[in-house]
């Protein structure tokens, strides 16, 4: 029996790289659609192999082909096309095997980036119940279970980084984790269980990362003070870094949609992103809207405005906004960001495509080589256009701000 979601001309134009615009017309990328549209062709003509955001080049499971397929998930919500979600599918057609084993993963790696692309598996299940996805995510919700943990029960980022949360790994692990208790768990004990996991998450970080004068967030804290970049008292690495701060405040609003609001810490979460709100216009850019890459230093040499920790920052406001979760004012701050991206960051080739520059291309703490979260650390990563982790949350921006 044929697979109901097939591959169309309009997708094999795109493995092809051929225009699937008329061939008298130079235009691949319709100008006149919308942002959101426009940002998911172009992803999709520079990754005809959706296993290869991120631009590696071997296929492989992780959290930019799951940001970013979630991301053109609501662009196919949006408009109902059908090549959206034909796209979508390959990711899964090409990593996950029959059975629900997922290629490439290790469980054993306990590596919180591992759970992102969980949501595109939740989507596609709803979408078409396949038994595989259903494993997929049960598989997912058992790493979770066995994530080593701080003394209190926040999840080390990676089994590899002791004693460490960091910012990053909340948007990773509990947006997903949410969905799964509250749609897929049928034992009330442990959704109520996986709901206070969730929970617990959220109040580690703003007691252990939170600047209590600026309401920033540090990227990251050691309970052990044992890494370099750890100070001997807090353990709290030592700068609050754009997209650090962008992948918390998209935890914050997206965990939301899937918590229910008799949970006691529903309006904790609420408040949090409310002060993180606050806090983070309070370092916008007066002139461009836009956001540098360390928050709290626009003046300091070396320092730039950075897309990807813009657009997370647009997606977070303008949602937070519609959805009730914040004030009113903030959807002003949303469209200046979104205003601030189309001149800072955004140019469009002949031929329509649309690329997003200024992106930080990766950053974090420890490792080898070791990364010290130093402001000098954090200027000299590699600058890039078209990271995923920066035209995911442009899609999602665009959706939200209806551009």
């Amino acid at each position: 029996m044929k697979r109901r979601f097939l591959v169309l001309a309009f997708v094999i134009s795109l493995i092809s790289c051929k225009p699937f615009a008329s061939a008298a017309s130079a235009q691949v990328v319709n100008p006149s659609l919308k942002w959101s549209e426009r940002m998911a062709l172009s992803e999709m003509l520079r990754f005809p192999d959706p296993t290869l955001f991120d631009f590696h080049r071997n296929p492989h499971w992780s959290y930019t082909p799951g940001l970013v397929l979630h991301a053109i998930c609501k662009v196919y919500e949006e408009t109902d096309k059908q090549d959206y979600l034909d796209y979508v599918y390959r990711y899964p057609d090409k990593l996950i095997r029959e059975d629900g084993s997922i290629k490439t993963y290790k469980m054993a790696d306990y590596n919180l980036d591992m759970i992102k692309s969980g949501d595109v598996i939740y989507y596609l299940y709803n979408q078409n119940a396949e038994s595989k996805f259903l494993k997929v995510m049960d598989t997912l919700h058992k790493q979770m279970d066995g994530q080593p943990t701080t003394t209190l029960g926040g999840y080390w980022h990676k089994k590899k980084y002791t004693h460490q949360m960091w910012l990053d790994g909340v948007y990773m692990a509990e947006p997903f984790h949410a969905k799964y208790a509250r749609s897929v768990v049928e034992d009330p004990e442990l959704q109520a269980a996986i709901f206070d996991k969730v929970i617990r998450q959220y109040d580690l970080i703003e007691k252990h990362t939170k600047d209590k004068t600026t309401g920033l967030y540090y990227h990251g804290w050691d309970e052990s003070k044992e890494q370099e970049w750890a100070d001997k008292k807090t353990g709290r690495s030592s700068n609050f870094w754009s997209r650090g701060m962008g992948w918390y405040g998209m935890a914050l609003v997206d965990v939301l949609d899937d918590l229910p609001k008799y949970h006691e810490g529903y309006g904790r979460i609420v408040e949090y992103l409310n002060g993180f709100a606050e806090a983070v216009v309070k370092v916008q850019d007066p002139e461009t809207g836009t956001w540098y890459q360390v928050l709290n230093l626009p003046g300091r040499k070396g320092n730039y405005l950075e897309a990807s920790g813009t657009a997370m920052f647009a997606y977070t406001l303008a949602k937070g906004v519609r959805m009730g979760y914040l004030p009113q004012k903030y959807l002003a701050h949303a469209e200046k960001a979104y205003e601030g991206m189309l001149t800072q960051f955004v140019s469009v080739e002949e031929n329509g495509v649309v690329n997003l520059n200024k992106c930080c291309a990766v950053a974090g703490l420890g490792g080898n080589p070791y990364r010290d979260g130093s402001f000098e650390y954090y200027i000299s990563e590699r600058i890039r256009s078209n990271d995923p982790k920066g035209t995911g949350p442009f899609i999602m921006a665009s959706l939200e701000l209806d551009r």
